[in-house]
C-alpha cells in the first residue's frame, strides 16, 4: 500500500498537481485549505519544527506541551526547541542573520517581544511568514493581537498574556475604612485622593515603581488608547494632550508620595513584597512574583486599574509585557507550522490549562472558560485570577505601538526625569521627539 500511495505522489507531482510545502501533514485539514503559503522545495514529508526562545520554564515549557497535544494530530511529529537564554540574544541572532540575508540560519519559530515585533517586521519583512488566512485571530485579545498586524495581515500567533493587574492588600486597605471594590473602576483622581488617605492612616503608600523606567506612563496611555505614535507610525510626544495628563498624574503621586520610586527592580519587588507598600500595578505577570511573600497569603486582591479623568475613550485596562510567536521565511513547512498553531496555541484549552502552573497565562479568550483558569486562588483571597486577567485582556486598547516603540519609551523616560528636576515639560518632551526622530532617520 505504501508503494502505491508512493507512485500516486510521484505522478500527481509530475503533473503539477501538487506544489510548495503543503504535503508534509495529512492530518492538517486547516492549514493545507490555505492559499497564501509560500511556495518551496523542501522535503514535504518532514513533520519537524525548530523553535527559538528562552526560559525554558515558561516559554519552553508552553512550546513542549503544545508539541505534546500536536501529537495526537500528527503522531510523527518533532519538535526541537532551542534555548537562546534571554530575547537579547535572540534580537541579535535574528538581527544578525537577517542582514546577511541567508535565512537558511533562522528556525522555523521565533519567540518575538510584542514592542520589538514591528520594528523586526520593519527592518525584515521577508523574514516574517503572513498568517493571515491560517488563524482564527477572532478568539483573541484584539489589543494583544494588534502587536503582530501589518498593513492589514497577522504575521504571529498570540502568547502570553501581558494584561495590567491592580493588586491590592486587603488589609491594609481595611486598616484605612476601605475595601477593593472601592479601587475597582475608578478614576486617577479618585485613586489620588484615596491613596492619599491610605498613607495619612496607615503610613503604607499604594504604588511604587522603578526609578528611569516609563512603564507606568505607557501603562497610563495605553489604557486611554493612546500612543507616542500615531496612526500612520510619526512620533506623538510634544502634542500629545493624554501624555501631559499622565505626566501630571504620576508628578502628583510622587509629590504626595503615594508612589515611591526604587533605585532598581530588585528595590521594587521587595516594596510590596516586604510590606513596606501596598499595592502594585502592572503586567500580569506580576502576580507570581507577589505570591512569593508567603507570609501574605490571603491579605491579597487584584482589580483593574484607575482610568485617566477627563479622555475621550479611557478605559480601566491595559498592558505591559509578553510576546508573539512567528514563523520565519526559512520554515519548509509552513502549512505544518501553521496547523500547529491553530491546533494548539489557537485551538486548545488544554494547552493553557497544562501549563497554568508555570504561570503562563492566555490571551486566548476561550481559555477564561476553563475549569483550571476558574479556580479560586488562595493567596488572593480566594478570587479565579486567571479568569480574571484573562478577561481583562479582552478590553485591552488596541493602539499603535510604532517601529520604534523602544526609542519612544527611553525618550519619553529621560523626560520624566527631566521634568521631575525642573524642566518645563513641553520642553522635555519636545526633546524626546527630537530624539526619537533623530532614530528613526528624520532629523
Amino acid at each position: 500500500m505504501k508503494k502505491v500511495i508512493a507512485m500516486l505522489l510521484t505522478l500527481a507531482l509530475t503533473a503539477g498537481l501538487l506544489s510548495g510545502c503543503g504535503q508534509a501533514n495529512s492530518n492538517s485539514s486547516a492549514a493545507s485549505a490555505a492559499t497564501s503559503a509560500p511556495s518551496s522545495t523542501a522535503d514535504t514529508a518532514s513533520h519537524k519544527l525548530t523553535v527559538w526562545c528562552w526560559d525554558m520554564n515558561f516559554n519552553g515549557a508552553a512550546m513542549n506541551k503544545a508539541a505534546e497535544i500536536y501529537k495526537k494530530t500528527d503522531p510523527n511529529f518533532e519538535l526541537e526547541v532551542v534555548d537562546q537564554g534571554d530575547w537579547d540574544t535572540v534580537q541579535t541572532k535574528l538581527s544578525t542573520i537577517a542582514s546577511s540575508k541567508d535565512y537558511s540560519q533562522l528556525p522555523d519559530i521565533i519567540l518575538i517581544q510584542d514592542n520589538a515585533f514591528q520594528k523586526n517586521y520593519k527592518g525584515y519583512p521577508d523574514v516574517f511568514v503572513d498568517l493571515t488566512n491560517k488563524i482564527d485571530y477572532s478568539k483573541f485579545a484584539e489589543g494583544k493581537t494588534k502587536y503582530s498586524v501589518v498593513d492589514g495581515k497577522n504575521y504571529g500567533v498570540p502568547f502570553d498574556n501581558g494584561a495590567v493587574i491592580y493588586g491590592y492588600r486587603t488589609d491594609i486597605l481595611e486598616q484605612a475604612g476601605y475595601t477593593i471594590d472601592q479601587f475597582t473602576n475608578i478614576t486617577w483622581s479618585t485613586w489620588l485622593k484615596q491613596a492619599k488617605d491610605v498613607l495619612q492612616k496607615t503610613g503604607k503608600p499604594l504604588l511604587s515603581c522603578q526609578a528611569g523606567s516609563s512603564d507606568i506612563i505607557n501603562m497610563m496611555l495605553q489604557s486611554a488608547g493612546a500612543s507616542l505614535f500615531d496612526a500612520q507610525g510619526n512620533v506623538n510626544i510634544v502634542n500629545n494632550d493624554v501624555l501631559y495628563k499622565v505626566a501630571d498624574t504620576y508628578m502628583q503621586m510622587l509629590k504626595d508620595g503615594t508612589c515611591i520610586e526604587c533605585t532598581d527592580w530588585s528595590g521594587y519587588t521587595d516594596s510590596f513584597t516586604s510590606g513596606s507598600v501596598a499595592g502594585t500595578m502592572t503586567g500580569c505577570w506580576i502576580a507570581a512574583t507577589i505570591q512569593k511573600a508567603e507570609d501574605q497569603k490571603g491579605k491579597w486582591k487584584i482589580t483593574n486599574i484607575p482610568s485617566l479623568d477627563g479622555v475621550k475613550g479611557a478605559t480601566n485596562y491595559s498592558n505591559n509585557g509578553g510576546s508573539t510567536w512567528a514563523v520565519t521565511s526559512n520554515c519548509k513547512n509552513v502549512d505544518l507550522a501553521a496547523d500547529f498553531f491553530a491546533k494548539t496555541f489557537a485551538g486548545s484549552t488544554d494547552l493553557y490549562d497544562g501549563v497554568a502552573n508555570a504561570g503562563v497565562l492566555a490571551t486566548y479568550l476561550p481559555a477564561a472558560k476553563s475549569s483550571v483558569y476558574s479556580q479560586p486562588n488562595e493567596f488572593f483571597g480566594g478570587q479565579p485570577i486567571m479568569q480574571i486577567i484573562t478577561e481583562y485582556a479582552s478590553h485591552v486598547p488596541a493602539i499603535n505601538g510604532g517601529a520604534y516603540y523602544y526609542d519612544a519609551r527611553d525618550a519619553v523616560c529621560n523626560a520624566i526625569v527631566k521634568i521631575q528636576s525642573g524642566t518645563d515639560a513641553k520642553t522635555a518632551f519636545q526633546e524626546a521627539e527630537d530624539t526619537v526622530n533623530f532614530s528613526m532617520g528624520k532629523n
